[in-house]
């Protein structure tokens, strides 16, 4: 996408089309609905596979409904709705016209997502992570397709070529969905429909989301205003923060999600047991490797910023002024990465707890503080407010959750505040100074791709193996190599 489109006004309209099923995305897919299905399908699947069969292919219909609603409602409010979020649009007539027609276009990517969403929780549930992980993988094959082979013809049918962007998201929605469908089979899960459509098991998901609503719309509103923010922070500012913001996403979707994923079917399948110990061992655990694995990577990020953007984006229509922007975006969004991992594994945790409103509360207080701090600094100090804010926000949100969470379990101090992770912490901050002064010397930005793909493998590779290093000399390479082990076992 950066080779052949940039950081312009035409990725600049992709990208706020593209964030309106987006925002919807958070509550019917992998926000609010999945973390209240998942608990509910767990304990129906322990106490009756049938029951579970039939609450999955009902939620199906009823979230497949309710999606095509909001799916249609978003065709014919398109022009409205990208007044209120992009006015800056306005003063761009092409630019306005290609982000309503692109907004319309990906619309359906709603319903093809949240039931994508709805599979990838059921399957979780019992014990099936490795393909619904990867769907995303094929949606991103998709777009890569599209981006390379579709602009010509697109231009050919009289088109922009951009339209190639929403075509790939249609499509890749489509397979992300059907992806999933054989292993629902293989596992006994073909569909089975049962009236009612809202019964027992039905009824319980939706009174668990009621509270989710709440932080999901306060969630939305500080998305809405930072876009605002964005567009009116001049051409491109949208694209950095979006390229930066997919830097910051791989780990979070590799290391992050997968750890949460797994530590909320484990975790919600020993709590409903009543094996409280167990379940408390298993999310003390979870925060460990998550720590210990993102950890790595937010000092890579942070310390390699500028020379990942480069290194991954510049070429074609992406400048260098994209590259260093895109760079400074990525260093404030890293920062909060431990966090964000950590919100991902406490959130669902409160729902298996049937405490969902206490991570709403959190939302909505972190939301306040993003909203006020980027009001007030975005047009003083530009787009990177907008990034810093979100960090800033995802910590105390974070923070919060993680000491209610600890009342709540009435977890011991120590198994938050522990030597070992505090060895974790130590291990990657001073692994920092060898990854950011090796690039000065090995990374050298006028180089060809190889040279500088070569440089930048042998600075996160040093950094990597002094950050290994330190925590064996620190006595924790018994949970390296324990991580590593229940990985291999897994796969």
């Amino acid at each position: 996408m950066a080779h052949y489109f940039g950081a312009t006004g035409l990725t600049d309209a992709f990208l706020v089309a593209y964030r309106i099923p987006n925002i919807l995305r958070d509550l019917f897919a992998e926000g609010a609905f999945s973390s209240a299905f998942v608990p509910v399908f767990t304990e129906e699947s322990e106490k009756d596979p049938k029951a579970a069969r039939t609450l999955l292919w009902n939620l199906f219909l009823l979230l497949g409904g309710v999606t095509l609603v909001f799916c249609g409602l978003i065709m014919i409010f398109s022009p409205q709705l990208i007044a209120a979020i992009a006015p800056r649009f306005a003063d761009n007539p092409v630019q306005l016209e290609l982000t309503i027609g692109l907004t319309r276009f990906m619309a359906p990517f709603l319903v093809f997502i949240s039931i994508a969403a709805l599979f990838m929780g059921a399957l979780n549930s019992v014990g099936v992570f490795f393909i619904p992980s990867l769907a995303p993988a094929f949606f991103n094959v998709v777009m890569i397709c599209s981006i390379i082979f579709l602009p010509p013809v697109m231009r050919s049918m009289g088109h922009n070529p951009s339209y190639a962007l929403g075509f790939g998201v249609f499509c890749g929605g489509v397979i992300q969905l059907l992806i999933q469908i054989p292993l629902l089979y293989k596992k006994g899960y073909a569909p089975k429909i049962k009236r009612p459509l809202l019964g027992h098991a039905e009824k319980k998901v939706f009174k668990k989301l009621g509270p989710g609503l709440v932080g999901f719309a306060a969630t939305q509103v500080n998305v809405l205003i930072n876009t605002m923010l964005a567009t009116g922070a001049g051409v491109g500012a949208v694209s950095w923060l979006a390229y930066a913001f997919r830097l910051f996403q791989f780990p979070v979707g590799i290391l992050g999600v997968s750890i949460a994923n797994s530590n909320l079917v484990h975790f919600g399948r020993f709590w409903k047991k009543g094996e409280e110990d167990n379940a408390k061992d298993v999310l003390v655990e979870g925060f460990y490797y998550s720590l210990l694995t993102i950890s790595l990577a937010t000092m890579l990020l942070c310390a390699l910023s500028h020379q990942s953007a480069h290194l991954i984006f510049q070429r074609g229509l992406f400048n260098i002024t994209d590259s260093i922007q895109t760079g400074k975006a990525l260093f404030y969004y890293a920062l909060g990465l431990p966090f964000y991992g950590l919100y991902k594994i406490i959130t669902p945790t409160f729902y298996v707890l049937d405490k969902q409103q206490i991570p709403v509360r959190c939302s909505i207080l972190g939301v306040i503080f993003n909203v006020v701090f980027c009001v007030a600094l975005t047009p003083h100090y530009g787009f990177v407010i907008l990034a810093i804010g979100t960090s800033l926000a995802i910590t105390l949100n974070a923070c919060i959750q993680l000491v209610l969470l600890k009342k709540e379990l009435n977890l011991p101090l120590a198994s938050l505040l522990s030597l070992r992770n505090a060895k974790v912490i130590a291990s990657a901050f001073l692994s920092f100074p060898v990854a950011f002064y090796l690039s000065k010397y090995l990374y050298i930005f006028e180089d060809s791709l190889l040279e500088r793909a070569l440089g930048f493998v042998v600075c996160a590779g040093a950094a990597t193996g002094c950050y290994m290093a330190l925590l064996f000399l620190f006595g924790e390479g018994r949970g390296i190599t324990q991580w590593i082990k229940n990985k291999i076992n897994k796969n």
